[in-house]
């Protein structure tokens, strides 16, 4: 694998050759499917994820091949997964709800004239927005597949998140890649869709403290706002297992009982990152800012029972601290705190109480409240998602495993969003996913470059 340093820019061209629809081989008799309440509490957002595959000198697969396969398989994946093939509509009441009519999938076919070890994946504003994952214009899934010149291919998804979570998305993936490749035994689960494993009960009972996480919006608010001060950009990065383990150590305290987590000292880390970068480029002192850690609550709902549910199972609960107080204070002060609001959310209890939440406040939309309200005079807001369950090496579909996977989550509003996923090399190291502020994403580079190290194909040749 040859590579670039990571910051070049290899410009290149995509061409879009074929575009069509792909429905499910089976006929489904249409029907409507409402919004779960935690499913409502999800704004109208496309997440984005991508698998890149080497040739692996494979010269019994054409490209063309490659595609047959992958259609076939998704026509069959979605008599399964029937919801990916319709569309969001309005009920009477003006919520959302998924129209199942196997309206399709749009796929679409593309050449790049560039090598796959030339993608400057550290920057994928640059190489992979707008070009490798694709745009969804209509329904709920869109697919592009696109053939590179060293051989290479890349398969891309994007999906509407009110219809679906990470746990959901990767079900979804792993039993399309079994389905391609019909000589391995298939494990892959069917999916549940019983919305009546989230009914709310009767009478409600609702912590306060839910009121705290979630607002209630007037209609048509329930939507990320295009963010109003400074741009976000992503960027791809690797840290390694040395760095995770050394953050852990400085994040836990000497009582054994407060080690904290890989997760919950990784955040603490970026908390204080952020707070530092703030605090650097603002007189202000009454800045607040704010991070919030995506927890899925299928470990805590109805063990057992949860585990093939597909649809939203997630909270968002989140801590504000003073800028100036997360910068003097140490790193186990700060992964305490993200102790202490990470632990609100494990109980199916808080899982409960949301549904209950959502429930009164129906039909007004519902958002949490870390993506409302950032401004500069009020301090920055990110929340950090958990992709180590990322099924990157069961997505094979018959040509291998794919050499990397990613999320490439474009959103709105100004809350930064980060994904660390396990390295492909399997040996502890993660790979990072950031969609931040730019000039905390300079700042980050500029002081923990140590830790947050451009992705490069070298990398993993290493």
């Amino acid at each position: 694998m040859g590579g670039n340093n990571g910051k070049e820019e290899v410009a290149f061209k995509v061409s879009v050759t074929k575009e069509e629809v792909v429905a499910a081989v089976l006929p489904i008799q249409d029907h409507r499917l409402p919004f779960s309440n935690l499913d409502l509490l999800l704004p109208p957002v496309d997440v984005g994820v991508f698998f890149c595959y080497n040739n692996n000198n494979n010269t019994t697969l054409s490209f063309g091949s490659m595609v047959e396969s992958l259609k076939n398989a998704l026509a069959q994946a979605l008599v399964s997964y029937y919801v990916f093939a319709g569309e969001v509509v309005q009920n009477s009441m003006g919520e959302p709800e998924i129209l199942c009519n196997n309206r399709g999938v749009d796929f679409v076919e593309a050449e790049a004239d560039v090598h796959l070890h030339h993608l400057n994946l550290y920057n994928p504003d640059e190489s992979i927005e707008g070009k490798l994952v694709p745009k969804k214009k209509h329904g709920i899934l869109a697919v592009q597949v696109t053939s590179l010149k060293c051989g290479g291919i890349i398969v891309a998804c994007t999906f509407d998140h009110r219809i679906a979570d990470a746990h959901s998305a990767n079900m979804f993936l792993v039993s399309w890649a079994e389905i391609a490749r019909p000589m391995k035994p298939t494990t892959a689960a069917q999916p549940c869709f019983r919305h009546s494993l989230l009914i709310p009960r009767r009478p409600f009972c609702i912590q306060p403290s839910l009121d705290a996480m979630y607002v209630s919006l007037p209609p048509p608010s329930h939507q990320l706002e295009p963010n109003n001060f400074n741009s976000l950009i992503s960027r791809i990065y690797y840290t390694t297992a040395d760095q995770l383990s050394h953050m852990q150590s400085l994040a836990s305290s000497s009582d054994p009982i407060k080690n904290r987590t890989k997760l919950e000292s990784f955040t603490a880390f970026l908390w204080k990152m952020v707070a530092m970068a703030t605090s650097s480029s603002s007189s202000e002192k009454r800045l607040v800012a704010k991070m919030g850690v995506v927890v899925d609550g299928r470990k805590r709902l109805k063990e057992g029972t949860m585990d093939d549910y597909f649809g939203n199972v997630l909270s968002i609960p989140f801590g504000g601290k003073a800028v100036e107080e997360l910068v003097e204070k140490p790193l186990s002060w700060v992964a305490e705190e993200v102790h202490k609001f990470l632990e609100t959310a494990l109980t199916e209890e808080h899982f409960l109480g949301l549904i209950d939440w959502v429930e009164e406040h129906r039909p007004s939309p519902a958002l949490a409240r870390i993506y409302c309200g950032n401004t500069m005079d009020v301090g920055p807001a990110l929340v950090v998602s958990c992709g180590q369950r990322f099924p990157e090496s069961k997505v094979d579909f018959g040509w291998g495993k794919p050499v990397l996977g990613s999320y490439h989550f474009h959103w709105g509003g100004d809350a930064g969003y980060v994904m660390p996923m396990p390295s492909p090399k399997k040996n502890g190291d993660w790979v990072v996913y950031m969609h931040l502020l730019k000039p905390h994403i300079h700042f980050i580079e500029s002081m923990a470059n140590h830790v947050f190290k451009p992705f490069t194909w070298d990398y993993l040749n290493h």
